[in-house]
């Protein structure tokens, strides 16, 4: 009787223990989250405290008067009057859809492009090295024809983002499909995959990481020409960001014209973060996603 009392206790704190265990796991599971969040913050906070305060040393030390280059406390001041107009949202709108459109033509055209060189011995020995020329060639470039063109209009604009952008989407597409192992495509026909569902199911998922990657650089691109496109074609009646960097250029306002530089880098930081979340994603479904350090 005491041997089955004392066998019930010694089960229960057993149990008792293997639920505490799991709490106190739990728990350490939510501190090792904030700490690797904490140490990915960290550094970029770090990062441009060192970045202001360099600043600020170039602005004490009389290099250029204040007129000329403010310190970051007057920008500040005035970011935070542009934030809370129209003017700077009515621009920042403008330039987004610009940036919308021209991208997903782009990434469409792109795929598209990509796939069929790809694929096609034929097209790559025809235009695969002229893909690469293109991507190398710089947007600015591309203006004085486009506008002989399209003249001073937003397919101008247009027209040079997608030249941008596109080359570089379909160099991702045609290297990810290049490094598919053959082995992997027997695999897949033998199967029953053939057209689009060996595209599908084989083609499309193995050469992702390539894809995204390429979409990334395409996007990179593509905000440059639009960035350049806005700053040259300001005879538009729409203001953008773009249009807003000539007009504080042209009023020598430094306040507005760093501030609005300013609005133009956070954008690209929110684009980069949310590549870099598609890109661990895949990493993660993939398995190859180092948990302990991320």
């Amino acid at each position: 009787m005491a041997g089955d009392t004392l066998a019930t206790v010694t089960r229960t704190d057993a149990e008792i223990s293997g639920l505490d265990a799991l709490e106190l796991a739990g728990r350490e599971e939510s501190r090792t989250r904030a700490s690797r969040l904490w140490a990915a913050t960290w550094p970029k906070l770090a990062a441009l405290a060192l970045a202001l305060g360099a600043w600020q040393v170039v602005v004490w030390s009389g290099w250029k008067p204040e007129y000329s280059l403010p310190g970051p406390a007057a920008v500040g001041q005035e970011l935070i009057r542009q934030v809370g107009g129209v003017q700077l949202w009515d621009g920042l709108a403008t330039t987004l859809r610009r940036a919308a459109l021209g991208y997903l033509f782009s990434v469409a055209v792109g795929l598209l492009l990509g796939l069929a060189v790809a694929r096609s011995r034929i097209l790559r020995a025809a235009i695969g090295s002229m893909i690469t020329a293109l991507q190398t060639m710089p947007s600015i470039a591309w203006f004085p024809l486009a506008i002989l063109l399209f003249e001073l209009s937003e397919k101008a604009i247009f027209f040079v983002v997608v030249l941008g952008a596109a080359p570089s989407i379909a160099n991702g597409v045609i290297a990810g499909v290049d490094y598919l192992p053959p082995l992997l495509l027997r695999a897949g026909r033998n199967l029953g995959a053939r057209g689009l569902n060996l595209y599908r199911y084989v083609i499309a998922p193995a050469a992702l990481p390539a894809i995204v990657a390429g979409l990334k650089q395409g996007w990179a691109f593509s905000w440059r020409s639009l960035m350049a496109g806005e700053l040259i074609v300001v005879g538009i009646s729409q203001t953008s960001l773009g249009a807003q960097l000539t007009y504080s250029r042209e009023l020598s306002d430094s306040p507005w014209l760093i501030s609005t530089m300013i609005v133009i880098l956070v954008l690209g930081l929110v684009v980069d973060a949310a590549f870099g979340a598609a890109d661990r994603a895949i990493r993660r479904r993939w398995g190859v996603l180092d948990q302990a350090g991320q």
